[in-house]
């Protein structure tokens, strides 16, 4: 990290609360966001809200599920800046990732990690991902443990009750779990965890605490898993891009059950 000290990812605040008829004074802790600039090889190319906590992560998985680089050698250096107006996270790339990046440079900001703003074209937004090429199966109670295994790494959220999680789970490896305001931010961030330990999302499951939009199952598809789970609701436009891909679906998962998208067949029915 150069030229300067990273906010806190949490602030406490003063506040007055009204409860059952009463006023109370006291301290509300925060999730913090602040503007992270991903540049590379000198040149802007996005800003997005974010929470300023693992941001080599967010670097690395941003980079990797936007399709700047395909594996995390391709990064020949990087370095967290903070400044004034936030953190800038610069990148230099190696010789032929910085020729492809340079062909088809783009700007966008976006709040909190909005994942198609500033898109220069619809083409852009139908982009082409990666068809899934492994045949996991997993099970009933697979998803139900990957579920439940969530809210423990969620330690952000305990504090501010304001940010999203994602998080992949495996039966034989501790969750790996990453949080930010953003739900883009929070999965580019655990992309960037597993590229960083090598693991391979196509042997678990990736958990979202959000509803699961096309931005989602784009991003996650560029990280290879085959099964990808969410508490809430997908959109139309998710579930048929994941049906194309052959990705399987699942949201609503919650305490009573699951439902079930796309692909069931992936789903064994032992519990």
């Amino acid at each position: 990290m150069l030229g300067g000290v990273v906010p806190s990812a949490v602030q406490c605040v003063p506040r007055q609360a009204w409860r059952n008829g009463s006023a109370l004074l006291g301290e509300r802790t925060l999730a913090e966001e602040v503007p992270v600039a991903f540049s590379y090889d000198g040149m802007a190319h996005a800003v997005l809200m974010a929470t300023p906590d693992d941001l080599e992560d967010f670097a690395l998985g941003f980079s990797h599920t936007e399709g700047i680089i395909t594996a995390p050698a391709e990064i020949a250096e990087l370095a967290v800046v903070s400044v004034a107006d936030g953190i800038v996270l610069r990148m230099w790339l190696t010789g032929d990732r910085a020729d492809v990046f340079a062909a088809r440079r783009r700007r966008f900001v976006g709040p909190a990690g909005c994942g198609m703003c500033g898109l220069e074209s619809l083409a852009e937004a139908n982009r082409a991902i990666p068809l899934v090429s492994c045949d996991l199966r997993v099970s009933r109670q697979d998803i139900a443990e990957a579920v439940a295994a969530m809210p423990a790494g969620q330690q952000l959220n305990m504090q501010t009750r304001a940010v999203h999680a994602a998080a992949f789970w495996r039966p034989d490896r501790e969750v790996v779990l990453r949080e930010d305001v953003g739900r883009h931010n929070a999965l580019d961030k655990l992309a960037g965890a597993l590229l960083h330990t090598g693991q391979s999302t196509a042997l678990g499951i990736v958990v979202l605490s959000s509803r699961i939009s096309i931005e989602l199952v784009q991003k996650a598809a560029m990280m290879g898993p085959t099964v990808i789970v969410g508490v809430s609701a997908p959109t139309a436009l998710a579930v048929r891009t994941a049906e194309s891909i052959g990705l399987t679906l699942v949201g609503i998962a919650r305490d009573d059950g699951f439902e079930v998208f796309t692909h069931p067949e992936r789903i064994t029915r032992y519990w």
